[in-house]
């Protein structure tokens, strides 16, 4: 059950696992990953944040915005650690290189970035870069950085529920079970994040995620017979890379 007496300590604990920030240690004794991990889309919104920060110094620098879009992409990556990159890369690589199931899971552990991997990395920032630049403003900036960090990541606790775990061990695997009010809590901080786009762009914002959803579901079952940790990392991105496109069309 989440409750003002639990928040702070799930967000330390969402702070420790989805960023790189210097932290001091402590240890939550009565709360793990599965009850924190509703603080994804809050963690996305610092990301966003300081993204935005760094694009809006650069251009009171006097950058042009495909550079101060480089800069703020490149922000937000050291502050997650590039953590859904990394699943990005391993998805694309087992996906692609992998002739069976096993096979498939095997690549995907596998630290060493393949062809695949590479050019999905490579699509992926490039996608990412475009869309920030076209954007322009540092107040659209702003908004589309929010919506596509937050809402991104609010998808992550409902595809964890939804899909059966592809292996037994793994990050993903370590979690363990999510509660509804977890799931749902997550859900509503990403329409919250969506509403920035103004309600009907909030709308299509939606339809789009929930496609993309759907689609990646069925992917993962299909090809691994499940998700696991890279997954999750892979819907991230496929998410961000929809909704920074959706805020470009509707705001730039």
């Amino acid at each position: 059950m989440i409750s003002l007496a639990t928040t702070f300590d799930d967000l330390r604990i969402g702070l420790v696992f989805f960023t790189r920030l210097p932290l001091p240690h402590f240890e939550a004794k009565d709360r793990s990953l599965a009850d924190a991990i509703w603080t994804a889309p809050l963690i996305g919104l610092l990301i966003a944040v300081i993204a935005w920060l760094t694009y809006a110094v650069a251009t009171l620098l006097g950058l042009v915005p495909s550079l101060a879009a480089a800069l703020a992409l490149t922000a937000g990556m050291l502050v997650s650690g590039c953590l859904h990159e990394d699943g990005l890369s391993d998805t694309a690589d087992g996906f692609g290189g992998g002739r069976t199931r096993e096979r498939k899971l095997e690549i995907m552990r596998d630290s060493r970035i393949g062809t695949y991997g590479a050019c999905a990395l490579g699509l992926s920032i490039l996608a990412r870069w475009s869309a920030i630049g076209e954007l322009a403003t540092p107040g659209h900036v702003f908004i589309g950085l929010v919506v596509a960090h937050a809402a991104s990541r609010a998808l992550i606790p409902i595809f964890m529920q939804m899909l059966p775990q592809a292996r037994l061990d793994g990050l993903s695997a370590g979690v363990g079970t999510l509660s509804d009010s977890v799931v749902l809590t997550a859900l509503a901080i990403g329409v919250l994040a969506l509403l920035l786009l103004g309600l009907k762009g909030a709308v299509v914002a939606a339809i789009c995620l929930a496609l993309l959803f759907v689609a990646f579901r069925k992917l993962c079952l299909a090809q691994i017979g499940g998700q696991s940790g890279d997954t999750i990392g892979a819907l991230q991105q496929f998410a961000e890379i929809a909704l920074l496109f959706t805020a470009s069309a509707i705001l730039a």
